[in-house]
């Protein structure tokens, strides 16, 4: 049997809201689709941390209204977006996702994109604001299948902070990643059992992931530069996907 159906990722609603961490990428657009299948309400967050790759915040708000215009339905669901500015943040945590730097490894062993906490201070502020609008789930795009080697990427280290913030909180507080133990085909296998053709369409044309932030080159797998990581990444899966016989 498919990975896709086993009970961990049923597709059921459930009488509950949710907050996502949208970024008009490959991965968030996905998990707003899984969302929408699942929960009655769906807000969405984003956040201005001072990304070279900018261009994923105009995507945003793209992929939020092509992803309602699928299904009448999800568009009931879908509810209000927020963004917030952590520039401020973006400047004391410099990587070359936010400085004119070279993406390679450091010596650390971390590649230069690694932005210091950032999943750790994404969710938490997205808590605050989870709190205040009544939702009790975070949902969130991190993956250690495809793993950048990234250490705020582990449900390790999610779970920790789910923990650390249900006690800050003084409420029951989850943090849902439906990516976490699939890989990039995956995802892509994923978005056609959400959505279909359209879906998988939608999230090829008009997500963003490239970290250098091209949208000048459109490849069989989307918009990027084709070198970078993040563009790496997301080929080998669309054509792993491609090699089980999808059928976009």
């Amino acid at each position: 049997m498919s990975w896709l159906y086993t009970g961990a990722m049923s597709l059921n609603v459930t009488p509950s809201s949710a907050l996502l961490l949208f970024s008009g990428g490959q991965d968030s657009a996905s998990c707003l689709a899984w969302a929408l299948n699942r929960y009655d309400r769906v807000e969405t967050i984003g956040f201005e941390y001072g990304q070279r790759h900018e261009v994923e915040m105009r995507a945003r708000l793209d992929v939020r209204r092509r992803m309602a215009a699928l299904d009448p339905e999800w568009a009931r669901r879908l509810g209000d977006d927020h963004v917030v500015d952590l520039t401020g943040y973006g400047m004391l945590a410099e990587s070359a996702l936010t400085a004119d730097r070279a993406i390679e490894m450091d010596t650390s062993g971390l590649p230069s994109t690694f932005v210091p906490g950032r999943n750790l201070v994404f969710l938490t502020v997205a808590s605050a604001l989870a709190y205040r609008r009544g939702h009790s789930v975070m949902v969130g795009g991190m993956c250690e299948t495809d793993f950048s080697g990234y250490p705020d990427c582990r449900r390790e280290t999610l779970d920790a902070l789910q923990a650390s913030l249900t006690l800050g909180l003084e409420c029951e507080m989850t943090i849902e990643t439906p990516l976490m133990a699939l890989t990039k085909a995956q995802t892509w296998e994923l978005a056609q059992a959400l959505g279909g053709d359209r879906l998988v369409e939608l999230i090829r044309i008009y997500t963003h992931t490239c970290y250098r932030g091209d949208r000048d080159a459109l490849h069989v797998w989307g918009y990027g530069c084709g070198d970078c990581p993040a563009c790496e990444l997301r080929e080998a899966g669309w054509h792993a996907w491609q090699s089980m016989g999808a059928n976009p």
